[in-house]
């Protein structure tokens, strides 16, 4: 994938949307400790709380229902609720769903520092101790996978019981010499132009690519367009800004070979982000017994676009 087909293209497609959609800011969740964060009358746990990493970053996260936990990580720049598709259909299963919004991101505290994959794994360790989930199932999209892979290469713990990365980064997206396959460094140094020049036009643009909506003959979905936008206003843009390098530069090669749980690989062939050759087939191939799938004509945002196929594939891998 090309600069000019990654971004160029969104620019060019991002008319075709209708101007002046509305914009709502979602309330800022409370703010207070993880002592502060107590389950109402007769639950064991939260619905959504507030928990406080040992650094003293404030951690937005749902956790609802009871049964087997899944935690759900999202990708860059968006929020717990790119997984609402999901929450519903494993809840209504009888599943206990947990999604949070990484440092940086969404409702949680707009961080500086720390916006990297050996902190982001580190924090989802500490709220998963916080929240005491056992024999989880982690689902990881986009740079959420490449968290997931870390997390439960180096932090499992005993704690997870299936991976499954979809769509995601790892091993590792820049190109070099043990990467030939990989995306230039000018394409990553043009996302992080754009972001500082104008985050806002940015965020319009990019969900274009990201949904196979700039294909020939495909109608943009207008609403999932602007929850997109939405969602990627309300984080921090200069953890927005760190986070490329992140999702971009980190090899998770060691943590891929490291994974000791049944593990799913999910991707769309046409994926103009996160190119499935360079990903989803290296991953599988590098996690030890891995199950991969690709999708044939899906775009990197298949888990909105494709939510029923994608949430049955992943309950016959939870439950087999």
């Amino acid at each position: 994938m090309s600069r000019r087909s990654f971004v160029a293209t969104a620019g060019l497609a991002a008319g075709t949307l209708v101007a002046g959609a509305a914009i709502a800011a979602e309330g800022a969740a409370s703010k207070g400790s993880a002592a502060a964060a107590k389950p109402a009358a007769g639950k064991k746990h939260a619905e959504s709380a507030i928990f406080t990493t040992k650094d003293g970053v404030e951690l937005y996260y749902k956790d609802w229902g009871t049964g087997q936990p899944i935690f759900f990580h999202h990708g860059w720049p968006l929020t717990s609720d790119d997984w609402d598709a999901q929450m519903v259909f494993f809840l209504s299963k009888g599943y206990r769903v947990i999604a949070y919004d990484r440092r940086g991101h969404g409702r949680s505290t707009q961080t500086i520092t720390g916006n990297d994959m050996d902190t982001y794994a580190s924090d989802v360790a500490e709220l998963v101790r916080h929240l005491d989930l056992k024999n989880a199932v982690h689902i990881g999209h986009s740079t959420g996978g490449g968290e997931v892979a870390r997390y439960v290469a180096q932090h499992n713990e005993g704690r997870v019981a299936k991976a499954i990365l979809v769509s995601a980064v790892p091993p590792v997206m820049v190109k070099s010499a043990s990467n030939p396959g990989g995306l230039d460094i000018s394409v990553f140094d043009d996302l992080r132009k754009q972001l500082a020049a104008n985050r806002a036009q940015f965020y319009r643009e990019v969900p274009m690519p990201f949904y196979g909506f700039n294909r020939p003959g495909v109608k943009p979905i207008e609403g999932t367009v602007n929850n997109w936008w939405r969602q990627g206003m309300m984080g921090g843009i200069q953890a927005h800004y760190d986070c490329i390098k992140a999702f971009s530069e980190t090899d998770f090669t060691t943590d891929l070979k490291n994974i000791k749980v049944p593990s799913l690989v999910m991707h769309g062939d046409d994926d103009q982000i996160v190119p499935y050759q360079d990903a989803g087939v290296l991953s599988a191939k590098l996690i030890p017994g891995a199950q991969l799938k690709i999708y044939k004509g899906y775009p990197h945002g298949m888990l909105t676009i494709h939510a029923e196929e994608l949430n049955n594939d992943m309950l016959a891998f939870i439950k087999g």
